[in-house]
């Protein structure tokens, strides 16, 4: 813990105050990233001239929640939507925060690699002058890193399956400084020890730095304050005008288990339950099981080393089945055709193309859990859109073929919006209790103790609740020595 939040390497550190000297960058703290109106006049006027599709350090600024429709200007709430029943099939509201507005990648992911990236500059644990950040991922993790790297100049490689979907190797090829910069690991979405074992390889030369998603408590840091800040917003927007409604879950699935830190911050500030996702395909949590699939973005197999497990109070699986059937749904015209004769409005309609693989998910289990807890008009469950359709076109064709034989019509729409929107069911729902919750965490010991060599002490002491409410204090902590670095490098 004291590495978090200590200087590591003094020659490192000052390096990297000299390297953005030089380049005149100013780095956001986590506090203004939670708050955009926190942000100072000379970072506003820089946004003002910044494409939020290219690699300028001022898109550092606008890597928060709060990004207005064309990401240039900051609207007063995230984006969402509230799905009802006519969609849903629950009468639980399903609260949707749609996650593409983020600038230059388009995903929310680049938030969690601002922040593992700023949390180890300050720290003097990385020199963007002598060193590579490497960025293990299945998928937009690494995009966001890479676009950071970018933008702050330094050097960015992308670890990922070879099997991820085509307009993810796309973006990348556009953005990296050299094509070898972007490592191909085996398999899909499922194959995260092959990425890790890249990463061990790579990190023998110590010019390569690996910011490890799954296990920088930074990543889950950004998501507690950040996300979790933004989605109670949201909420609270919406009870002003519903005083009844409450908070009763959020969903997200399980990926690096950094979108769930928000969970943290809504359950203690909101009572909000936090249900955790994952493929039945390959259901770690809910089976101890293993295999292929295809809801790309939530790379699974093991338990992340930053889950807070423990605090955990649902485990839900979604078949791939039901993603890709109702990608084709949603992003087909005889699909929307259908559900506006049953009553979706406009609003939700026009916010389908905001929904990628794993965002679909995330609402199939929300549904899921609505009717295992039995939750009515007044509970509403906020989720995620972590990404949108634009990074699956190339899915969309192989789901057409491979379930509906290269044909989607009225029927089709029909049998896909029955069997996977208006009769989810129960099934692979687990309501965790203290054994499921030691079985789950107990799980994590053969990647992290086993395979990649941590301390047993340090695996176990995550067990305790105390550990996860005494990483909070390091955010301040960080934001002053953000603070700090901006005024050492002039960019302040």
């Amino acid at each position: 813990m004291n590495l978090l939040n200590t200087l590591a390497d003094r020659d490192a550190y000052d390096r990297a105050v000299e390297h953005f000297g030089r380049r005149r960058i100013a780095l956001p703290t986590f506090a203004e990233l939670a708050e955009p109106a926190r942000i100072g006049p000379a970072a506003r006027s820089a946004l003002a001239a910044a494409d939020p599709d290219a690699a300028a350090p001022a898109n550092l600024f606008r890597v928060h929640w709060y990004n207005d429709a064309a990401r240039s200007g900051v609207a007063a709430l995230p984006a969402h939507v509230v799905l009802t029943e006519a969609l849903t099939g629950v009468a639980a509201p399903i609260v949707v925060v749609l996650g593409d507005r983020f600038p230059m990648i388009q995903a929310h992911k680049v938030l969690p690699a601002y922040a593992c990236l700023v949390s180890r500059l300050v720290t003097g644990r990385f020199d963007p002058s002598r060193q590579r950040a490497l960025w293990p991922s299945t998928g937009n993790y690494c995009r966001g890193g890479v676009a950071i790297s970018r933008a702050v100049g330094c050097r960015g490689v992308a670890i990922l399956p070879a099997g991820m979907s085509d307009e993810r190797f796309a973006w990348l090829e556009r953005w990296v400084v050299d094509p070898a910069d972007i490592v191909r690991t085996p398999g899909t979405e499922s194959n995260v020890r092959e990425i890790y074992d890249a990463c061990a390889e790579l990190e023998r030369d110590p010019a390569n730095v690996v910011l490890n998603q799954f296990s920088e408590f930074a990543n889950y840091l950004a998501h507690f304050s950040v996300t979790g800040r933004a989605f109670e917003h949201v909420f609270e927007s919406l009870r002003a005008q519903r005083p009844s409604l409450r908070l009763a879950a959020f969903v997200a699935a399980s990926g690096s288990a950094g979108t769930l830190g928000a969970g943290d911050w809504l359950k203690a500030r909101q009572g909000a339950r936090i249900v955790a996702v994952e493929a039945l395909e390959c259901p770690t949590m809910l089976y101890n099981g293993y295999g292929e699939h295809n809801i790309q973005g939530i790379g699974d197999k093991h338990i992340p080393y930053i889950h807070n497990v423990v605090n955990g109070d649902v485990a839900v699986a979604v078949s791939d089945r039901a993603t890709d059937q109702l990608f084709v749904l949603f992003n087909d015209p005889a699909g929307h055709a259908l559900l506006r004769a049953q009553g979706v409005g406009d609003d939700a309609i026009a916010a389908l193309p905001h929904f990628g693989l794993s965002s679909i998910c995330n609402i199939v289990a929300a549904i899921k859990t609505a009717k295992t807890l039995g939750l009515g008009a007044d509970d509403a469950l906020l989720t995620v859109a972590t990404d949108g359709a634009a990074m699956y076109r190339s899915e969309f064709a192989k789901a057409l073929d491979r379930h509906f034989g290269g044909a989607f019509d009225e029927g089709a729409a029909r049998r896909t919006q029955n069997t996977h929107l208006a009769q989810a069911g129960t099934e692979h729902v687990l309501v965790l209790g203290e054994v499921e919750r030691r079985r789950i965490f107990n799980l994590g010991y053969y990647t992290w103790v086993e395979q990649r060599g941590v301390a047993l002490a340090d695996f176990e002491a995550r067990r305790d609740p105390a550990f996860w409410q005494g990483l909070h204090a390091l955010l301040p902590q960080w934001d002053a020595m953000i603070g700090e670095f901006n005024r050492a490098s002039g960019a302040a």
